[in-house]
């Protein structure tokens, strides 16, 4: 008997502390847009080794990329609107920063570039995910404060673990701040997770 109840309050505990999904489940027929830098594109990787490509293949959907090496927040925004209208997605992925801070530009900056990308999409009913971006110093690799601030203030899921686990590991690096095969394939899983908790899928 005494068995049977904890189990009755283990299920109850659990059953209270699952939070709601976010979104409502995507249709079937609709279109993820992967927006970002290299680490969209996938520099690094392999040929179909990218995350979006990855992504479509888990979550049976179109995944388009729409990342650009090199590219700062400032040029990703003024991109972003045009790729929206031309692919009108229903969910937007958002990744982009960290040359930004490659480059030092003021953080500030880059959080307001971050800001208005994600109100673009919100103005066309888009739902939107991010990943945070690790900052590099010599103490720890950990995302800017600033997309744990942006998830709060405009209620975007976040992920900002998987991104420094994969570039703080040298095993899942193709060099110093892009993953190799093994590294995207583990950002395209934490991303179709991401999903599956947010409802999305």
């Amino acid at each position: 008997m005494k068995k049977v109840f904890l189990a009755f309050v283990i299920l109850f505990l659990l059953s209270c502390n699952k939070s709601d999904p976010v979104f409502e489940k995507l249709p079937e027929d609709a279109v993820i847009l992967a927006f970002g830098d290299s680490l969209t594109y996938g520099t690094g990787a392999s040929q179909n080794a990218d995350y979006p490509h990855i992504l479509s293949t888990l979550s049976s959907h179109q995944v388009i990329n729409e990342g650009i090496p090199g590219e700062i927040s400032r040029d990703g925004l003024k991109r972003l609107p045009d790729l929206l209208d031309e692919y009108q997605p229903e969910l937007l992925i958002l990744i982009h920063g960290g040359n930004d801070m490659l480059r030092k530009i003021p953080q500030q900056q880059t959080s307001n570039n971050l800001k208005q990308m994600i109100n673009v999409a919100y103005q066309r009913n888009i739902k939107v995910v991010m990943l945070g971006v690790p900052e590099f110093n010599l103490f720890s690799l950990n995302s800017a404060e600033f997309y744990q601030q942006l998830s709060e203030e405009y209620k975007v899921p976040v992920d900002l673990e998987t991104l420094p686990k994969i570039l703080s590991d040298n095993h899942l690096k193709s060099d110093t701040i892009h993953p190799n095969d093994e590294g995207y394939k583990l950002l395209a899983e934490s991303l179709f997770n991401l999903l599956i908790n947010t409802g999305a899928l």
